[in-house]
């Protein structure tokens, strides 16, 4: 018995110019041909918004809320139980980003539409602003803008250096299991949502007394618009939006499968 395989190449993905997602990339020639405006456009940017929402306010709050002195567990958990729940609920609309650095990496592997970049950012930094007001609700005002709105900062008797050095690095140990997880045709897996998750918490357990582990410019961007915190901001965007290049060019030269790799196929 021949079993024929149908090839998904990067003319084929970049013929679809509605939202690729990258977890319903798992039976690629399974997606719908005749879906409507709504469901190439509005309805991936619209999941990116929710989900963007929904996450930044459970970090924000993990972090408002944490008590002084209780370590990193708390708010390592909430980042990357929500994530990888709405990672789970979502990916199928969207691709899951809820970040855009994961936006600028699905885009440079050949998991998006370059049409949904711009939009998919702008529904997530709207998610984080949105989240950091939600979370700013449910806690008095006084403890929400002492603790910064729950955002990210440079840790006191740690260098900027170090800060991006450490958004860097986990950052580009998210990406690589939001490509290898749920994008590369060899190596994706059902579990990927628990994967990307689990990254999160592991870059925050390890590295949230040297950055505060943000890996994630909306994340960062929200509470510092409402708490009007913007002490070294950049380093929340230029960390995770460098590992982003540096993670597609790994995987489009080095880890994809044959249909995605550009060289030595």
């Amino acid at each position: 018995m021949v079993l024929l395989t149908k090839k998904y190449s990067l003319e084929t993905e970049m013929e679809n110019v509605g939202a690729t997602s990258i977890l319903a990339q798992a039976e690629p020639g399974k997606e719908p041909e005749d879906r409507t405006i709504f469901e190439k456009y509005a309805q991936p940017c619209l999941a990116e918004l929710m989900g963007s929402t929904l996450f930044v306010a459970a970090a924000c709050l993990s972090v408002i809320t944490n008590p002084e002195g209780a370590g990193p567990m708390g708010p390592a958990l909430a980042h990357g139980f929500s994530l990888g729940i709405m990672v789970a609920v979502l990916g199928k609309i969207s691709g899951g980003h809820f970040n855009p650095a994961v936006t600028l990496a699905a885009l440079a592997a050949g998991g998006l539409s370059p049409l949904l970049l711009l939009p998919y950012w702008l529904c997530q930094l709207s998610g984080g602003m949105l989240g950091a007001l939600l979370a700013k609700s449910m806690v008095p005002e006084a403890i929400f803008f002492n603790r910064t709105g729950g955002g990210c900062m440079v840790q006191e008797g740690c260098t900027v250096g170090m800060a991006v050095c450490a958004e860097l690095t986990f950052s580009f140990l998210l990406l690589l299991a939001v490509l290898m997880g749920s994008l590369a045709e060899h190596s994706k897996t059902p579990l990927a949502p628990f994967c990307i998750g689990f990254a999160l918490a592991t870059g925050i357990l390890v590295s949230g007394s040297i950055s505060g582990s943000c890996l994630n410019p909306a994340r960062a961007f929200g509470p510092a618009l409402i708490s009007t915190h913007w002490d070294n901001h950049w380093v929340y965007w230029i960390g995770p939006l460098t590992s982003a290049v540096l993670a597609s060019v790994l995987y489009r030269t080095v880890l994809a499968g044959r249909s995605r790799r550009l060289f030595l196929k």
